[in-house]
């Protein structure tokens, strides 16, 4: 048998590195059992959560306690919105009944009473926004308005949410109808606004009425007049035309008002420099959304009163003194003549009257000889 070959020497082994120190173990305190919360426990608890942050952002009063407040409820509503509603806006055919609810929220140590009433939108002669008052009977919109509670009983740091339902007429004409939604407690009263439109055909119109140029005052006065079935917010542009050319030529801009259906507002437009003596054109062009526009005009003179005024007095002086000079002339024509002057004159006047009379004898006798020849 062939002999074995030699078994190859080990390599020699690496030294070890020592293991590194581990560090003492620190007794970790026992963790407390957590308590038992069941479905609905947590339910309440999140309800609570909501209750409370709603109350936070509310209004302060004088004295610094959270005041009350309402509110459109998040997420009702026909057009509901996930960061809240700052008005109720519905939609609804003639006949339909539309509900909704409203949030009262009482932030404060104390509870409250809060009453809850509907009232008509309407427009203030100067084009403000104003509501039927309280002693007086709505007939359109918050007449429509039903609510569960008039009166709610709010605790403290709680919300109330109040349900209420909009009847719209059988015979309710189409297009929008502004209403308002007034809650009254604790010596304040706000509201919030009802944007409610009714099926059917809508029309945008307006008429521009009543323009007058006002110089004294140094402004220009119309009226706007709603003549469709929607709210308007109207832009007006101004243009006025002198003799020696464009003197006004402001373009469209945005008016701080809300003109509601079948409502006319009184306006004016500043012109703080007119001219002091020109014959002026002056056109108003009012638009707004929906296609709706109207023109209208006005014409004025401009004349300095002032130095008319003045050109009329020295004219009168200038005529006065000579009508004084007149009659001094005439008053010193007049006056007697001293008695030389008179027996003077009237010498005169006698040599005159012979002389005359020679001079009439002598063409008679000439006259009658060629007669009698």
């Amino acid at each position: 048998m062939p002999p074995k070959p030699p078994t190859p020497p080990m390599p020699p082994e690496s030294p070890r590195l020592p293991k590194p120190l581990e560090p003492p173990m620190v007794p970790t305190p026992p963790t407390p059992p957590k308590p038992l919360v069941t479905s609905s426990a947590r339910a309440a608890l999140c309800v609570v959560a909501l209750v409370l942050a709603a109350a936070a952002p509310a209004h302060a009063d004088g004295g610094g306690a959270a005041d009350w407040s309402v509110a459109p409820s998040a997420g009702a509503g026909t057009r509901p919105a996930k960061d809240g509603r700052p008005s109720f806006y519905a939609e609804g055919a003639p006949g339909t009944v539309l509900q909704d609810t409203l949030s009262v929220t009482n932030p404060g140590p104390k509870p409250r009473t809060i009453s809850l009433r509907g009232a008509d939108a309407r427009n203030t002669g100067s084009g403000a926004f104003s509501v039927t008052p309280a002693k007086e009977r709505p007939k359109k919109t918050g007449a429509w308005i039903t609510f569960a509670q008039r009166q709610v009983k709010v605790p403290p740091r709680t919300r109330a949410e109040v349900p209420f339902t909009l009847t719209v007429p059988a015979s309710a004409v189409p297009g929008d109808h502004p209403g308002v939604i007034v809650a009254s407690g604790g010596g304040r009263t706000v509201g919030v606004r009802v944007h409610l439109r009714v099926g059917g055909p809508t029309l945008s119109a307006l008429t521009v009425e009543r323009v007058k140029v006002d110089a004294d005052a140094e402004r220009i006065t119309y009226d706007l007049v709603n003549r469709g079935n929607t709210v308007l917010t109207p832009k007006l542009a101004v243009h006025a035309e002198g003799v020696r050319g464009t003197l006004v030529d402001r373009p469209a801009r945005t008016l701080p008002v809300e003109l509601l259906p079948g409502r006319r507002i009184s306006l004016t437009e500043p012109w703080p420099d007119p001219p002091a003596l020109d014959a002026v054109d002056v056109e108003l062009t009012a638009t707004a959304a929906g296609g709706a526009r109207d023109t209208a005009s006005a014409s004025a003179r401009f004349v300095p009163w002032g130095a008319v005024a003045g050109g009329g007095a020295l004219l009168l002086a200038v005529a006065g003194g000579t009508t004084y000079l007149v009659r001094r002339r005439g008053r010193r024509q007049e006056e007697p003549k001293p008695p030389e002057a008179v027996a003077e004159q009237a010498q005169g006047e006698r040599e005159l009257a012979r002389t005359g009379t020679g001079t009439g004898a002598g063409t008679g006798m000439g006259t009658r000889t060629g007669d009698g020849l």
